[in-house]
């Protein structure tokens, strides 16, 4: 289907469904969590879109917000599009968001209806609820609200709905989809206004890399990251797009088994996700002796040559040859066997990790975006990866680098602006260009290439512009450091916090740090670090949803304790 021509996403859900339904009744959604179901089919989909529409538009006048705050699930889909096609704006929420988070959202935006998957999630918003704004929840939590089993039982009851087809014809690409909030690192969260064309736009550019992936293969997805995050909410189009079977992952603790079990073909995760994988396979890798041991260097030593399209000679051809077999497709089974490529984004994946993963067997294709962006800007190509940058620019946008470096952005997949900010909108879109607030460059054969981050940016007592991210994602490398911090902002060195389960350790991660120290410049060495073995998270407040540090709320607990290191 031509997705320049398509007016909504709901038109692309609507136009997609007629496409497969005069085929065929395809599965489409599965909820891992719940074994007693089995995937729900395209047209059941469909049909409880329709009913859901039905009952949100006695609720919902055109331009209303509506809350959606779930798990990921079937019911998650169901709900967004048929928001959206009763006219209304959807709000998504992280199911992680601090209770400050919840009142500021729900004040900000000013919601008229409220979905929530069950009883935990209501509790977190229930009373910042005016009596004005309609409840409904997925599952059946009490009498006095609505639920989705009742809804669609009387629907169908009441109305003729099999055989109609009805869709919102209304809504326009410029027209507003949803509102995002973005993570809040430094302060509330800001409400980034997508619209439909920004979306579509979105799948559009994506269309490049996914149909090299699922040539003469079944688009087949396993989503884990929350459907809340602009990268995971888009890719729920690119695969309505393609027609896709989506599981839903239980949890990340169950990934590897989910994986097993769903086969896919496609699976989207952000950088922390990558470094725990490389941190449990190097760990695996480590133990090996011997034979086993020589095969695992040999296959990532020839699988990074590969990558960087070095010939390789005879004996290496030969040598590569046990190593596909004996190593890469043993590692392929455990993720499924099927497995084309992870994609990541919502941060910078570190050149290590991405070698390392691809020479494995494990295609890893980095992407760049913000949810500024809808949320993509460029992404690697099958074949054509170049691991060091985040791939070509799609072809819906436009990327330009300022005179400072900063990367610009422009094209239908910029956001309408931020809801309720007109100062910081125009902060941040100055003559149709996003300021990105990233530092970059564009290679040779064309690729981005995110050099530092502009608001991250550590400035020490001689002037030096310094990345911390850069730092704490080589220190994450090793498998003792389960997160670092990294400080010096007007300071003669940098020291950082690092996070160990075990004070033991602490000789075995000085001897990394001064191995590290060597490889980075002067004003990048880290001179001295303390041990800490309570971790970053999201319930902390340390970690935004998106698992960014937080530095704001780090250095407020552990100021005095990094003061004291100089």
């Amino acid at each position: 289907m031509e997705l320049s021509k398509t007016n909504s996403l709901v038109e692309l859900f609507f136009t997609k469904f007629k496409e497969i339904n005069s085929v065929s009744d395809r599965p489409f959604l599965k909820w891992l969590k719940d074994n007693k179901k089995d995937f729900l089919s395209w047209k059941q989909v469909e049909l409880k879109i329709r009913i859901l529409s039905e009952y949100l538009k006695k609720n919902l006048d055109k331009g209303d917000r509506c809350i959606l705050l779930s798990e990921n699930r079937p019911e998650w889909l169901i709900s967004d599009i048929a928001i959206m096609n009763a006219g209304g704006i959807t709000v998504p929420l992280f199911t992680t968001y601090s209770e400050k988070d919840y009142e500021y959202i729900v004040s900000d935006c000013k919601p008229r209806i409220l979905i929530v998957s069950n009883n935990t999630q209501l509790k977190k918003v229930e009373k910042f609820i005016s009596d004005e704004i309609k409840v409904l929840s997925i599952e059946n939590i009490k009498n006095e609200i609505d639920n989705f089993e009742s809804i669609f039982l009387n629907y169908s009851k009441k109305k003729n709905l099999e055989n109609q087809l009805i869709f919102n014809q209304n809504i326009k690409r410029k027209d507003l989809a949803c509102i995002i909030y973005t993570s809040g690192t430094t302060g509330n969260p800001k409400g980034v206004m997508l619209s439909h064309g920004g979306i579509l736009s979105n799948c559009e550019g994506a269309q490049e890399i996914l149909f090299s992936l699922i040539k003469n293969s079944e688009p087949t997805f396993l989503t884990w990251l929350p459907l809340s995050h602009s990268y995971e909410h888009a890719v729920q189009f690119v695969q309505i797009s393609l027609g896709a079977k989506v599981y839903y992952a239980e949890s990340l603790e169950k990934l590897l088994s989910n994986m097993s079990l769903a086969k896919p073909i496609i699976m989207t995760a952000v950088p922390r996700f990558y470094q725990n994988l490389y941190s449990k396979i190097s760990s695996n890798f480590s133990k090996q002796t011997g034979f086993k041991k020589k095969l695992i260097l040999s296959t990532i030593s020839l699988g990074i040559k590969k990558l960087n399209n070095e010939k390789l000679t005879l004996k290496e051809k030969f040598v590569n040859f046990f190593c596909e077999n004996l190593v890469r497709r043993k590692i392929k089974n455990q993720f499924g066997g099927k497995l084309k490529a992870f994609v990541s984004g919502g941060g910078a994946l570190d050149q290590k990790i991405g070698e390392f993963l691809n020479s494995i067997g494990l295609p890893t294709l980095q992407g760049y975006g913000l949810t500024e962006a809808s949320p993509v800007v460029s992404c690697n190509i099958p074949e054509k990866i170049k691991i060091d940058t985040v791939g070509p620019p799609f072809k819906t946008n436009q990327v330009n680098i300022a005179e400072d470096g900063e990367i610009l952005v422009k094209g239908e997949n910029v956001m309408l602006g931020y809801w309720n900010k007109k100062k910081e909108t125009d902060d941040i879109i100055k003559d149709g260009w996003l300021h990105t607030g990233d530092i970059g460059e564009i290679t040779n054969e064309g690729n981005l290439k995110i050099t530092d981050r502009k608001k991250e940016i550590i400035v020490n007592l001689g002037g030096d512009n310094i990345s911390p991210s850069k730092i704490e994602n080589l220190l994450s490398l090793n498998d003792k450091i389960i997160q670092s911090f990294v400080y010096g902002d007007k300071k003669t060195y940098l020291v950082a916090l690092i996070v160990t389960q075990n004070e033991e350790n602490k000789k075995e991660i000085e001897f990394y740090l001064e191995n590290l120290n060597k490889s980075l410049s002067l004003i990048e060495k880290v001179k001295k670090f303390k041990l800490i073995n309570e971790e970053f998270t999201i319930d902390n407040g340390m970690l935004t949803p998106t698992l960014k540090l937080k530095r704001k709320k780090i250095l407020e607990k552990y100021k005095e304790d990094l003061e004291k290191l100089y």
